[in-house]
C-alpha cells in the first residue's frame, strides 16, 4: 500500500469522523451463533458508504482477537484485496470473542524545500526519516481502535475486560444481546477511566440506499455512559474520538484517540 494511502488511513483512524467522511469498520458475517465448530468471516474496510467496499482495505497488521477465556485467538485465511481485507475466525470456544484492529504511532506534517510533506510511522522511524532541517513540523500521536464482537452460544464477559489503552467500549448491555425496540447501554473509557462528555455517533448500515445518513448523536454522562434505543434490526456502526496532550511519545505535541465498533441488532 502506498505511503499516501497509509497516511490517509492514519488520519481517518485518528481524527473524528463526520457523517459523510470515510468510515473504518469490521463487518462479521453474523454475530450470534451456536452449534458445533461455527465460523464467521469478517470484512475490514475504509469506505464512503457504510459496509460497502468502495475506498480501500483496512490493513490487518494490528488485528487482535480475544477468545472467551481471555487468550489470543488466531484468524485464518487472511487476504487483502483492492477494496477490502477479509479473514475467517473459527469459534472453537463457547462464549464471546472480541475482534479488534489497533492502529498506533505518529503522523507528522512539515515544510521541506517549499513543499508541505506528510509522514506516518513509528517513533524509531521518525528519527531516521524526518529531516533535521524540516520546518513548521507538527507531530501527533494517534491510537485508533476498530472492533466488533461475536458470540458462540451463551454470551460471556471475559473478553470484554478493558485493557486500559486508548478509547474502549465497555458494555453494560452485552453487545451480542441487542434487539430492536430495546435500549442498550454502554460505558466509554479513556485509558481505563470513564470518559464524560464524549460525543458518540451511531449510524445504521445501508446508507448507500438512503437520502440521509440518519445518524444519532449521543453524549456520555458523568459515568462515561450512553444509551441507545434501537429503532430497527440491522448492523450499526458507532464512533467516538478524543484529543488531548497526554502523549506517551516525546516527539508528539498532541494525542488523538479514536474508536469505532460494529454491532448487530436483532429482531424481537
Amino acid at each position: 500500500m502506498s505511503r499516501s494511502i497509509l497516511f490517509t488511513l492514519a488520519v481517518t483512524l485518528a481524527f473524528p469522523a463526520t457523517s459523510f467522511a470515510h468510515k473504518v469498520w469490521l463487518l462479521p458475517s453474523q454475530t450470534v451463533l451456536s452449534g458445533a465448530e461455527p465460523w464467521v468471516t469478517v470484512d475490514a474496510a475504509v469506505s464512503n458508504d457504510l459496509f460497502y467496499f468502495n475506498h480501500f482495505p483496512l490493513q490487518l497488521d494490528g488485528l487482535t482477537i480475544t477468545a472467551p477465556d481471555g487468550t489470543d485467538a488466531q484468524a485464518q485465511n487472511q487476504s487483502v484485496g483492492r477494496y477490502r481485507s477479509v479473514f475467517d475466525l473459527p469459534l472453537e470456544q463457547e462464549g464471546t470473542y472480541r475482534v479488534a484492529v489497533l492502529n498506533e504511532g505518529l503522523f507528522a506534517s512539515y515544510q521541506k524545500d517549499g513543499e508541505t510533506r506528510r509522514w506516518r510511522g513509528s517513533p524509531k522511524a521518525f528519527a531516521a526519516e524526518i529531516p533535521g532541517d524540516a520546518e513548521d513540523l507538527h507531530v501527533t500521536e494517534y491510537l485508533g481502535r476498530v472492533e466488533t464482537f461475536v458470540t458462540n452460544g451463551p454470551p460471556t464477559k471475559t473478553a470484554l475486560k478493558p485493557t486500559g489503552k486508548g478509547i474502549e467500549l465497555i458494555p453494560v448491555t452485552h453487545p451480542n444481546d441487542l434487539y430492536a425496540g430495546e435500549t442498550g447501554t454502554f460505558r466509554v473509557l479513556v485509558e481505563g477511566k470513564p470518559a464524560a462528555g464524549l460525543e458518540v455517533e451511531v449510524v445504521r448500515g445501508g446508507t448507500r440506499y438512503r437520502d440521509t445518513q440518519g445518524e444519532t448523536h449521543l453524549t456520555t454522562d458523568e459515568n462515561g455512559e450512553f444509551s441507545m434505543t434501537w429503532p430497527e434490526p440491522g448492523m450499526y456502526w458507532l464512533e467516538t474520538s478524543s484529543t488531548d496532550d497526554k502523549t506517551t511519545l516525546p516527539q508528539a505535541g498532541s494525542r488523538r484517540l479514536s474508536y469505532a465498533a460494529t454491532l448487530e441488532v436483532l429482531p424481537q
